[in-house]
């Protein structure tokens, strides 16, 4: 330990002998101009660095609170990097946030979201509304807008107001309203919601909804799958429900259809 001590210690010139060994090419001039030239998020044209992301989440109202759900598939490209990804981040007891765009920039920002609304809390002595919550994401990230950051968030919750619902990205724009889905599968997902949604739902019905709108997402969407993650947020807070596997849901809804063993059943050939 004390070799390693006397290493890092100042050498003749006042300077550590790390720092010297350790050189880093810096971007030159305006970081930010540099990432607006060389970076491309929204797939518009040919770049240097495109962010390649997929994913379904959607959110909607309903007549006890609000359902969120997810698939869990990360990827990277044309490559499946994980199946099992958490995209709801828990905030707080009655607030959630989901996750669509690039991991890290979802993952790093609900974290500080989760920080300023803790932070309401211990100042204000009681919890962030769910406006205030989105209007926060909204106004941190429009400061790093046109930086290559890429992000689709939603941002669920039950105030005082009873059940809210937000959408907030990386362009710093924020909508609310009684449905949303985003990411690769939003289009999937939206044909079902927009056939079957209806405020006046129960709870069995909500969830069965959304179950069916991000299986056949993953179906249809490559880049979306492995498994259903859904939460409940009502009045007394929110409920996680088991994990759903879409494989298997696939067999749920299409009844017709049995699962077979290839040696039972072996493929014969007739002769010419």
């Amino acid at each position: 330990m004390n070799s390693i001590a006397n290493e890092l210690t100042e050498n003749k010139t006042g300077e550590l002998k790390l720092y010297k060994e350790l050189e880093f090419e810096l971007v030159p001039g305006d970081n930010l101009s540099f990432v607006q030239q060389v970076a491309d998020v929204k797939s518009e044209r040919n770049a240097l660095i495109k962010a390649a992301h997929g994913t379904t989440t959607l959110a909607f109202k309903f007549r006890e609170g609000v359902l969120v759900a997810t698939d869990s598939r990360a990827t990277m490209g044309n490559v499946i990097a994980s199946q099992e990804v958490k995209k709801v981040i828990e905030i707080n007891d009655r607030l959630l946030g989901t996750m669509a765009g690039g991991a890290a920039d979802c993952s790093y920002w609900g974290r500080v979201l989760g920080m300023e609304c803790r932070l309401y809390q211990l100042r204000n002595k009681k919890l962030i509304s769910v406006a205030a919550a989105s209007k926060i994401l909204a106004n941190v990230v429009y400061r790093y807008k046109g930086s290559g950051l890429s992000m689709g968030m939603m941002v669920a919750g039950w105030d005082d107001k009873g059940p809210g619902l937000y959408y907030v990205d990386s362009d710093a724009q924020r909508l609310t309203n009684d449905l949303f889905s985003v990411g690769s599968g939003s289009t999937f997902a939206y044909g079902v919601l927009d056939a079957h949604y209806k405020y006046d739902m129960g709870l069995e019905e909500a969830k069965d909804l959304a179950r069916r709108a991000i299986y056949h997402a993953t179906h249809r969407d490559a880049y979306s799958g492995g498994i259903v993650r859904m939460y409940w947020v009502h009045k007394d807070g929110w409920v996680a429900y088991p994990l759903e596997d879409v494989s298997e849901l696939y067999y749920q809804y299409h009844p017709e259809i049995e699962i077979t063993n290839a040696a039972d059943s072996p493929l014969t050939v007739n002769a010419a």
